[in-house]
């Protein structure tokens, strides 16, 4: 009997459900091969997600403690949170459960829009302060900010809203006068142009997103001269974080240079 013992590949979590982790997952498919097995998880909250490479988890965890117990079962060695900048309940749980288990953490984080000194910014910080800001300033607007946000505007009667959604919605929106677009990024500017000029939208409401993919509408408003209620981002967990896939790319080859993979025995008799 001789006992042979190889190395299993190392295991990534990616949590995702953005265009950054999408690209993160392929990337590191096909850069590191059969020595990472990659995994990400989807929330579920997108019908239809894009194909992704390596494997796929869909659904959640059951908050932080789920998450470790799921990170330990799986025997995940590295974890990176490339979720939406304002899914924060997510990036909480994955600090805690990765510091719980020391399972080494990295957020790939998009980078924020930069405002142009002609950009007719209102911040605010919350869904409430949004509706407010749009009912102070216009009449037909351009509501970027996701189904679960509609809500909060359901009180503006004299407010016409032209929401944009991935996914139809579910649910009857409650709001009094609205329309449905459904589209998915990336948007050129030629077609933001468009959409405002059709539906004579005259303020823009968005979440301070960042990225290259739901840029263009900003700079159509920019150009009409439009106010644009923006949602600041909450507040970042604490932890090593990067802007890009390549650099996401050089965390993992690093991290694999020093985190030996758990060994998967096999007998075998000769």
């Amino acid at each position: 009997m001789l006992d042979r013992v190889r190395a299993r590949p190392h295991r990534l979590l990616i949590l995702g459900g953005t265009a950054e982790a999408a690209a993160l997952a392929r990337a590191a498919v096909e850069r590191f091969g059969g020595r990472l097995a990659v995994t990400t998880a989807l929330a579920g909250g997108t019908e239809q997600p894009g194909p992704l490479a390596g494997n796929v988890r869909i659904g959640g965890f059951g908050g932080a403690e789920g998450l470790a117990a799921y990170l330990a079962e799986a025997g995940i060695e590295l974890l990176i949170d490339a979720t939406h900048p304002f899914a924060d309940r997510i990036a909480r749980n994955a600090r805690l459960a990765s510091e719980e288990l020391r399972v080494p953490r990295l957020v790939l984080e998009r980078p924020q829009w930069l405002r142009h000194p002609l950009d007719r910014w209102i911040e605010v910080e919350d869904v409430s302060g949004a509706a407010s800001a749009v009912a102070g300033v216009g009449r037909r607007c351009f509501l970027t900010m996701g189904a679960s946000e509609l809500g909060a505007f359901a009180s503006l009667s004299q407010v016409h809203f032209v929401v944009r959604l991935i996914d139809p919605p579910k649910q009857t929106p409650q709001l009094a006068s609205y329309e449905i677009v459904i589209g998915r990024g990336p948007f050129t500017l030629a077609g933001e142009r468009e959409l405002l000029g059709r539906h004579g939208i005259d303020v823009l409401a968005a979440k301070a997103s960042g990225g290259r993919s739901t840029e263009a509408k900003l700079i159509a408003a920019r150009e009409a001269g439009l106010p644009v209620v923006m949602l600041r981002r909450p507040k970042s967990e604490p932890g090593l974080r990067v802007g890009t896939v390549e650099a996401a790319l050089a965390w993992l080859e690093e991290r694999l240079a020093v985190v030996a993979p758990a060994p998967l025995a096999e007998a075998a008799q000769r």
